[in-house]
Formats: structure tokens, sequence, C-alpha cells
């Protein structure tokens, strides 16, 4: 009988599977519905940074770094640096996120427009107030990261099972004893963990446990520049709110920051394309903030869900079942903090709590919604609420 069973083959499940056969815990069954990183992961736009005004994101975000630089090649990690500009109403609650942020690893400094202006040239910088500069960061590819952790787990001793879809979590007096399958099969485990973003939701509440997701859909838009960039940073614009990445190739991600009204979504059944409302507000926000691509023209568009929660962090937590963790509502974040929250889970497996200071459990436990007791950043930022 295995000793976990981790339901969901994305980011973060692989992950879990990666942390706990470091630990030694190497009986360890992943499944996986469909192919590792079919979800959400597959629709990430990969973006690595540490700017949260959260600590022990912010932590988990620092943490989680060392293993992209370490690993770059294999998860295909750029290290171009990351850039957030703030208006002038936000510039203290910029300064006041970027101290505590150095104080739990972060390497993030200050620099002017005109420092700005050389990384960005072809950028209006004109309504921003202050911008933050790391050097460290970059963006990645979330599709092979899962493949990667799912590797190494699987060389060390996991078992991968795609194509098996979960029906029910098993429960023996009080504690999570296994899973069944929809074909029937019973999997037997010492301890269960959920990481099937928003198909989470379903199985926890068969079991009682209420996990509070709404499934956002997100676009993302590729954007020919009509010239050649070089070696630009991600910028994220906290005045317009919109990020945007190099990508290979030479095109440019966009993605929209404003998370204000949520469209929300069916995560089987939803439109994987920009809407015609979409393109038009990237054209603007683009053009707005970039009026030096006088020749940039739409090159493709996609779209993935977000599992949101409703202060738009992550459950990585014991439930109200002995034995039964959960690791889900991500809310966009979840790649840049995967190899932290694959290391936390594999904490509350084997011990119960979190081994790391900065990163204490009780800060994503899932009660505190029920509680009200919302993790919110100290520093929040006037109109970009959702940007911790």
């Amino acid at each position: 009988m295995p000793e976990v069973v981790v339901v969901g083959g994305g980011l973060e499940g692989c992950a879990t599977a990666w942390a706990l056969t470091r630990r030694g815990i190497t009986d360890v069954v992943i499944v996986e519905r469909h192919t590792v990183g079919s979800g959400g992961t597959g629709k990430s736009s990969g973006i690595v940074r540490c700017h949260y005004g959260v600590s022990s994101l912010a932590a988990m975000a620092t943490q989680a770094l060392e293993f992209f630089e370490a690993h770059a090649t294999e998860v295909g990690f750029r290290q171009t640096g990351y850039v957030v500009g703030v208006g002038p109403e936000n510039v203290a609650a910029l300064h006041a996120s970027m101290a505590d942020q150095r104080a739990v690893g972060v390497r993030t400094e200050d620099l002017s427009a005109d420092e700005v202006r050389t990384l960005w040239p072809v950028a209006d910088l004109a309504p921003f107030g202050a911008f933050a500069w790391e050097d460290r960061g970059g963006y990645g590819d979330a599709y092979r990261t899962a493949q990667f952790f799912a590797g190494v787990a699987r060389r060390a001793g996991a078992t991968l099972r795609q194509g098996a879809t979960v029906a029910e979590i098993l429960v023996e007096r009080g504690r999570a004893a296994g899973v069944r399958l929809t074909d029937g099969t019973e999997i037997g485990a010492d301890a269960v963990v959920v990481a099937a973003g928003p198909w989470s939701v379903p199985l926890l509440a068969a079991q009682g446990v209420d996990l509070p997701i709404t499934v956002h859909r997100e676009q993302i838009v590729l954007i020919d520049p009509g010239l050649d960039l070089g070696p630009v940073p991600v910028f994220s614009d906290l005045v317009s709110l919109q990020y945007v990445r190099p990508e290979t190739g030479g095109e440019i991600l966009f993605g929209n920051s404003d998370l204000a009204e949520l469209e929300v979504a069916d995560p089987d059944h939803y439109s994987d394309q920009a809407t015609e409302a979409f393109l038009e507000l990237t054209v603007e926000k683009v053009g707005t903030r970039f009026p030096g691509l006088q020749n940039a023209s739409i090159a493709s568009s996609y779209a993935g869900c977000y599992d949101v929660t409703p202060d738009f962090n992550p459950a990585v937590s014991a439930t109200g079942v002995d034995g039964l963790i959960v690791a889900a509502g991500f809310s966009g974040h979840g790649f840049k903090i995967s190899p932290s929250v694959g290391r936390l889970v594999a904490d509350l497996v084997i011990e119960g709590s979190s081994s790391h200071p900065d990163i204490p459990e009780s800060d994503f436990r899932l009660s505190r919604f029920a509680e009200g007791a919302l993790l919110r950043s100290p520093h929040p930022y006037v109109g970009a609420g959702e940007m911790r």
C-alpha cells in the first residue's frame, strides 16, 4: 500500500511527489485524469518573481527561485530580470513591501525611470512614481517544470497513473485511507494529498470539506512587436494593470492584471482563445504603455483557468479529515512557488507543520476562510488589490 496518494498531476501534485521522495517517502502514487500538466499547468504564463506583500509568499518565491536557478535548462528558466512599477499613490506601499521582502531574503532594489528606460526603451514611463527591480526574476516553462518534478519522483520510486480519474476519497474511522477511481479501482494509502486545482472542490466537498474556489478564465495574447526588442525583462505595470514578458522567438506575452471582476468559467468547458473585446483591451493597454511598438501586431492567443480563493492566495493545509491535505486555490501564482509548495506539503505529511521559519503553515490554513482571517498584504496597492 502506498504511503501517499497525490490527486492531480499538475505542477503542485508533481512538486509534492518530488518533495516527498526527496524526504525519503518514495512509496507515492500520482493519479492524473489526463496527462501530466494537461490542466491549468499547461496554460501558465510562467513568470518568476518574488514581489509579494505577504511575507510568507515572498519567502516561498525566493526559496523556489533557488530551484529554478539550479535547474534552469531542464525547466526552461530564463533569468531576464523582473521590474514592477507603481503610480505615485503606491510609492510608500512599494517601499514598505520591498523592505519586508528583503527581510525574508528577496534581492530587490529601487530603479529610476531612466534605468527602466534602458531596459524597456519603447515604454512610456511618465505615469509611474517608483520601480522595483529583481535581477534574479524572469520566466520559465510550467509544463516542463511539472514533467521534471514527475520524472525525478518516478526515478526515486514514485508511480504515475495517467488517464485515471479519482471518483472518491476513501475515509475510514475519520482518517483518509486512499482513493477510489471511476473504474472502481481502489488505491489505499496512509495519506491523501488533493492538488487538483478546481477539480479539488467536489472531491473535498464529499468529505464535508469546504474549499471556496471560483474558477476564472484568464486570457493571454502573444504579440509580434514588429522589431527586435533585445533582452527585455518581465515588466509588471501596476498603473494600467498589465504584465508583459519576452517570449522565445521574439514575441511578447501580454496578460491583464486587473482581476477586480472575475470571468467565471467551467474548467471543463471554456473558450481557449481570447475574445474580440480582450484583443481590443490588449491593443489599448499595450499601445498606451509601449508607444514605441508602432508596428506591433497580434500573433496569437490562448486562455486558461485560475482557481481563485477569496483572498487570491492558496490553501496548502490539513483539513478536518486526518491524513487529508489540500494544495489548491493558487489564483495564478502556483508556478513561481511550486517547489516551495511541494516542500510545505511534504512537511505537513511528515511532521504536520512547516520546517521553514518564514513560511508558517498557519498562513495557508484552509480554515482561515471560515474564520474570516484572510491572508492579505499589510501594504496593499491602491487600485491593484489582487497584486499581493
